[in-house]
């Protein structure tokens, strides 16, 4: 098991990477049309949300996903780690803020939260606590998208990546307390294959 200062190491490592390579991979997302079933994994959770309703977004990056969730009604705080992202969006008058989904505070509440292809960073031991933070940001009713990658271990590098089994990355939603209501599975590009899941606070205790 890593240490707190390794982990910590491995984020800091991976947000620089992300500095580093921000237009690189805005260029190379560019080249690929939003696909069909991510958009509807996100028209999904919009049907929980009231029109002009709140949405904290976990790792904006070019901000591709938030410019959809905001053509379906949504309000959007666009965030991320990563410095770089929030000056190419800025550079087309979207406004983000820098955020660290594992040290800092999330606000809220809001109707739903985003997190595309962003927990996969996250040290497997600190995933329980980032669930619960997502829990408490919010409001009674309010839902949670999220994406995985599906296998086991982990890889380090530039980018430090957490690979989750579907069902125990289910069974950390449903302890933090998010019911899962809705997964699906997909393979993505370099023939890796995804977990989308949208879980739902309840709205009572």
């Amino acid at each position: 098991m890593k240490t707190p200062a390794q982990a910590l190491e491995n984020s800091r490592r991976t947000v620089q990477s992300y500095d580093a390579h921000a237009r690189e991979y805005n260029a190379i997302v560019a080249g690929h049309p939003l696909q069909p079933e991510i958009a509807d994994s996100m028209r999904r959770m919009m049907e929980y949300v009231p029109a002009g309703g709140s949405v904290l977004e976990v790792g904006s990056g070019p901000g591709r996903d938030a410019d959809f969730v905001e053509s379906l009604g949504g309000v959007v705080r666009r965030t991320d780690a990563a410095q770089a992202f929030l000056d190419l969006q800025a550079q087309r008058g979207k406004k983000g803020e820098l955020l660290d989904v594992v040290t800092d505070a999330l606000g809220g509440p809001y109707d739903a939260v985003l997190a595309m292809c962003v927990l996969i960073h996250v040290d497997r031991a600190q995933i329980a606590a980032v669930l619960r933070k997502i829990f408490d940001a919010l409001r009674p009713g309010g839902v949670f998208l999220v994406s995985m990658r599906v296998g086991e271990g982990e890889k380090n590098g530039d980018y430090h990546t957490v690979c989750w089994e579907k069902d125990r990355f289910a069974a950390e939603l449903v302890a933090a307390g998010l019911h899962p209501c809705w997964e699906m599975e997909r393979i993505g590009r370099n023939d890796e294959a995804w977990v989308y899941f949208l879980a739902r606070r309840p709205q009572r205790p």
